[in-house]
């Protein structure tokens, strides 16, 4: 359960973490590192299973690698001649910067601060060294709160009238340790322990408990981190960056961690230790400064930096310390960088000769290209969040608050920047969604309506916070004391959910030549094909120059939406007579061809996979509650004629056409059978559009997609529709088209032989195939207790942003695998969010699928992840 650092290396990283591998590698080639030991994951992990009691034998091997350890060092822990001082630090498998605890100069006493003044020959310096341990040891292992001890340190300068803890005296740090073990005392009700060996018994528990600590938990769920993994800890013999001028701690960059240049990056402080560097207690120096301070160790250090780059063949983070002019390094890690620098840290590895395109791939994170998408916000702005929700689409929007569509749309259309704030935004909303600079509701999840759109249209949107307060007869949001109106400008980070009062300054997207060509690179090596989900002439033109390969889902009733579709659209619904719906149709029919005619001349010679109307009728009508109250309202008024007989009259049609469970009721193949004319209209109008675009000479590939099919027989009989209409409009043979169904129903899933006779291409719909298998309300789950359970580790992950493998994806490889029986090379795809998901990608590529398709935004994503797995096979 323990290793001396020169026993490991870069290989144990699962076993020693990432610092005590890191270390111990750098030993293994040379490198100067303090020597120590570490005490494994495994031991971490055993303690956490045990509720927190040790393995047995744990203690009495740490105690035998820490007499070795004296015995190498010729020096003994907290002892009164030679004193032994050791840093207790944590050492992840997965980089968790700042997550985790860590505590310098354990030995130390009253006993030991006098030899280690006597053999330094600085008391200064060993007071300061006793200071901080007691500092750093009350905090994190006996819960002394922080503030409790930085507010004698700011008392005793304002006293002394120093700016710098560097001004205070030996005098002034000898009272500090005093004042501090008072502080200790008057916090935990007892005197901290004197006996070293206890002290780092303490600490290393410390370091174990710090693992569970919340702040490390949300970093592990932001970051996709396992929580079974457990921390090491590593033992190692102190270097003193704070000994004087002679000394010094930093950090530092192999190249510049914002943009991958190729350059020095870093900073450095001298007489100092490292908590100083990344607490801004002190304002650091630019690392070139150093030469001029420390010429001989920072020469030493750009060797080393170099030397280090090569042997990992990567971008380098860097801990070093120098003490009395001798460097040591204390931490080697890969870098964490921008998705930018990620990008020309790749490229530039690759034509330097250091590594092959696919290691570059490998390495780079997939979500991460998300910030090069959309515009973001300066990092440094410093401001503190008005509320926070669900960051659903990433990027950032500055705009005046609106709190409906239509005010927002009218506002927009005027070039005015708008943030549609709603509680829920629904089909109805999304002339306002296409206005807003960015949309915030107090309701829903990540892949509520609000937040599907916004990323079809990389729009920021934050879902789901939930403290917002909207009025929305009085025009007013409030937060806590704070109240805001339509004249108020706030500012949507969507991609960390925070949103802020104000305008906040806005950072560019940054799509390089390094993003066209690494994505380039990925296209060469994936299987998967990758299509996108769009619906407008901009969003497919947009997919493309994205790289995508076709569009996988295009929702036509999204068009219906357009103010000036949506009267004819309820004008058809509202007909008495088939007569009278036949007109509003045939009004329909020309804006439904343009608008495809729109998208097959952004992706001519790529597939277009159209799906007919889903959504129930009822969902292009007024809410049922809002026209229950407008007639109340015009019937206490004393209002009559037409205005009161057309609002009862909309209304009886909206409560016929309501159901219970509308997602499971008259929807998809299921209205079109009832309705056979809407889907008549729409083959016409995509007919008619290939003509037109193909007379241009352009190459329209065309495939029709019918929803929600449960039942072989619906798919053969909307299959009948759709071939009869489509030959009334084409010659025959004269333009191909095939037709196929979007399995979205775990039914359709088990019986995909029978449905397959009737298809020729399957689309998962992964977003309801996930709701009807799981049985889970995505909006109200997520914005309930679908986050507690993800938390709580009832399940994995939440199943509408990556698959639920077991169910869900059981009956998609069900569904591939019993297609194909019937109808050897059906083509299938997704076109749930989760083909935007890396997790996922791995999934379908293993099941076998031709392609997946997601937002246009996510394209990227899914080129890079599909690359990656397939580099897995």
């Amino acid at each position: 359960m323990v290793y001396d650092l020169s026993e490991g290396g870069a290989d144990m990283k699962p076993l020693l973490g990432g610092k005590g591998a890191g270390v111990a590698e750098m030993i293994r080639i040379g490198v100067p590192v303090p020597d120590g030991f570490t005490v494994t994951t495994q031991a971490c992990v055993a303690a956490m299973e045990a509720g927190g009691v040790w393995p047995d034998g744990l203690w009495a091997e740490i105690e035998a690698h820490l007499d070795a350890f004296e015995e190498r060092t010729g020096r003994r822990l907290g002892g009164a001649e030679r004193p032994l001082l050791v840093s207790v630090r944590s050492g992840a498998v997965v980089s968790m910067p700042g997550m985790m605890d860590t505590i310098l100069n354990l030995g130390i006493s009253d006993e030991s601060v006098v030899a280690l003044a006597e053999e330094s020959g600085s008391p200064r310096f060993a007071w300061d060294c006793y200071r901080r341990f007691l500092q750093m040891y009350g905090e994190v292992v006996e819960g002394v709160p922080a503030h409790a001890f930085s507010d004698e340190i700011a008392a005793l300068k304002n006293r002394r009238g120093v700016e710098q803890d560097t001004d205070l005296t030996v005098e002034d740090l000898t009272e500090l340790v005093g004042t501090f073990r008072t502080v200790a005392r008057r916090h935990t009700g007892e005197d901290l322990p004197t006996d070293p060996r206890e002290q780092l018994r303490r600490a290393v528990r410390a370091v174990f408990a710090s693992w569970d600590t919340p702040r490390a938990g949300v970093y592990r769920r932001a970051h996709g981190i396992a929580d079974d993994l457990g921390t090491a800890v590593n033992v190692m013999q102190m270097v003193f960056g704070n000994r004087g001028d002679t000394s010094a701690t930093g950090v530092c960059f192999t190249r510049n961690p914002s943009t991958g240049a190729k350059e020095l990056y870093g900073e450095f402080l001298v007489n100092a230790q490292g908590e100083d560097v990344v607490a801004g207690i002190r304002t650091p120096r630019p690392l070139a400064e150093m030469e001029q301070v420390l010429p001989g160790a920072y020469r030493e250090l750009l060797d080393t930096m170099a030397r280090l780059e090569q042997h990992y063949g990567d971008m380098q983070d860097i801990e070093f310390t120098v003490d009395d002019e001798h460097l040591y390094l204390l931490q080697t890690r890969t870098g964490k960088r921008t998705a930018a620098a990620a990008l020309k840290v790749a490229r530039d590895l690759v034509a330097e000769g250091v590594i092959d395109r696919a290691t570059a791939l490998r390495r780079l994170e997939p979500g991460q290209l998300d910030q090069l998408l959309h515009p973001g916000l300066d990092p440094d702005h410093g401001r503190t969040p008005l509320t926070r929700g669900l960051n659903a689409s990433p990027g950032a929007g500055v705009g005046r608050l609106v709190f409906d569509a239509d005010t927002a749309a009218e506002r927009g259309a005027a070039g005015e920047p708008v943030v549609l704030v709603r509680w829920e935004t629904t089909p109805d909303d999304i002339h306002g969604v296409i206005a807003a600079q960015a949309v915030v509701t107090s309701h829903g999840g990540m892949t509520s309506h609000a937040a599907v759109v916004a990323r079809g249209m990389g729009k920021p949107c934050v879902a789901g916070a939930g403290d917002l307060r909207i009025d929305v007869e009085a025009r007013t949001v409030s937060v806590g004391g704070t109240v805001l109106g339509e004249d108020d400008v706030v500012t949507v980070d969507g991609s960390t959910g925070a949103v802020y009062a104000g305008a906040l300054d806005l950072v560019p997207p940054q799509v390089t030549d390094d993003f066209t060509e690494v994505l380039g690179w990925a296209d060469d090596v994936r299987r998967l094909g990758v299509r996108a989900n769009a619906d407008t002439g901009p969003d497919a033109a947009k997919a493309r120059e994205l790289g995508a390969e076709g569009i996988g889902l295009c929702r036509t009733e999204h068009m219906f939406m357009d103010a000036a579709r949506l009267p004819v659209v309820q004008a058809m619904i509202l007909a008495e007579e088939p007569a009278e719906r036949a007109a509003a149709l045939d009004r329909l029919l020309p804006m439904q061809q343009a608008d495809f005619e729109e998208i097959f001349t952004a992706m001519s010679g790529l597939p277009v996979t159209i799906r007919l109307i889903d959504p129930p009728l009822h969902e292009f009508l007024p809410d049922l509650v809002e026209q229950s109250l407008l007639v109340q309202r015009l019937e206490d008024a004393g209002t009559t004629g037409p205005e009161l007989d057309d609002a009862r009259t909309l209304l009886a049609h909206v409560k016929r056409l309501s159901e219970m469970n509308p997602m499971l009721g008259t929807r998809g193949v299921r209205l079109a059978l009832l309705h056979p004319e809407i889907a008549q209209m729409q083959v016409r109008a995509i007919a008619r559009a290939a003509l037109a675009v193909r007379a241009r000479g352009l190459d329209p590939h065309v495939e029709i997609m019918v929803p929600l099919v449960g039942f072989a027989e619906e798919l053969r009989r909307m299959r009948d529709v759709v071939v009869s209409t489509w030959e009334q409009e084409v010659p025959a043979g004269d333009l191909p088209y095939s037709v196929g169904t979007m399995i979205e129903l775990p039914r359709a899933a088990l019986v995909a032989d029978a449905v397959a006779e009737h298809a020729d291409f399957f689309s998962f719909g992964t977003n309801d195939l996930t709701q009807t298998t799981v049985g889970i309300s995505r909006d109200d789950a997520e914005g309930s207790f679908l986050h507690t359970y993800v938390d709580a580790g009832v399940v994995p992950d939440n199943p509408f942003a990556s698959i639920d493998v077991d169910g869900v994806g059981e009956l998609v490889r069900i569904g591939v695998a019993k297609g194909r029986t019937t109808t050897p090379g059906l083509k299938t795809g997704v076109c749930g969010e989760h083909g935007g998901d890396p997790a996922s990608i791995a999934l379908f590529h293993e099941i076998g699928l031709d392609y997946v398709s997601c937002s246009p935004y996510r394209v990227p994503i899914a080129r890079l992840a599909a690359a990656q797995v397939a580099l897995g096979d």
